[in-house]
């Protein structure tokens, strides 16, 4: 099947940053995937979607299931005929402890989902939009500030990032010759049901702990909104979004 419409894919759209930037690209017209774990929240969504005459379906998947992703673009492309965006934003954290004291299946937690489903995503993205026709489209991968500097006891997660800027960067060169194009949005501090808990306190670079300012979750939607709505000659490679008095740049 083919067709005229723009496609996106939102993967952990069913809460958080994923569900706002699903109803901000469907405000902008895109026909959107909804992928997560759990189905009731995709199904809320797409229902809520309808009553605006928004076009939205809803595919649980697990990221981090190679059989899982595929039959998520088995889907895309039997129902689409073609993917135009994805936004890699499924992702999970890991206790803030020494690192001798993480549990191993911790690690393996947040590499599984935040490195390898990223490429599981995007290497599936990036065929179906090298054979498509026309062909080409845009992979943005939600990054995060651990892309750039780590917190205390957070390698696990600090890691991860880090890895998906190498994602980035490898996609951004690797699908020039087929009209792909990969972008990378760093995030810091989007209030959110996980991110609440900032607001109490964090631990600081200086052993203390102390709240953190937060910024709407909504900044980030609109950003990987404007971001996707650019010409596929055009790209903004990476992003930093950021409540603007979080303890990001200088000391502390």
């Amino acid at each position: 099947m083919t067709t005229s419409r723009k496609i996106a894919l939102v993967t952990g759209a069913g809460s958080g940053v994923g569900r706002l930037t699903a109803l901000a690209l469907l405000e902008d017209g895109w026909t959107v995937v909804l992928a997560g774990r759990r189905a009731e929240p995709l199904q809320a969504l797409v229902a809520e979607a309808a009553t605006r005459g928004q076009t939205a379906m809803a595919v649980p998947a697990d990221v981090t299931n190679p059989e899982s992703v595929q039959a998520l673009f088995d889907t895309i492309e039997r129902e689409f005929g073609r993917l135009d965006m994805v936004f890699n934003n499924a992702g999970v954290n890991a206790p803030a402890v020494p690192i001798d004291e993480l549990p191993l299946e911790k690690w393996f937690s947040v590499i599984d989902t935040n490195v390898t489903g990223v490429f599981l995503c995007a290497r599936a993205a990036f065929g179906l939009m090298r054979r498509q026709s026309p062909q080409g489209g845009r992979i943005i991968n939600n990054g995060s500030i651990s892309a750039h500097v780590p917190r205390p006891f957070t390698s696990p997660y600090t890691a991860s990032k880090h890895a998906v800027s190498g994602i980035t960067k490898a996609l951004a060169l690797d699908g020039r010759a087929y009209n792909i194009v990969a972008s990378q949005i760093d995030i810091g501090n989007a209030l959110t049901e996980l991110s609440e808990r900032m607001t109490r306190g964090v631990l600081q670079a200086n052993g203390t702990t102390a709240p953190e300012p937060m910024m709407d979750a909504r900044h980030v939607a609109n950003a990987v909104r404007h971001m996707a709505s650019l010409p596929l000659d055009a790209n903004v490679l990476t992003m930093t979004v950021m409540a603007s008095h979080m303890p990001f740049v200088g000391r502390g």
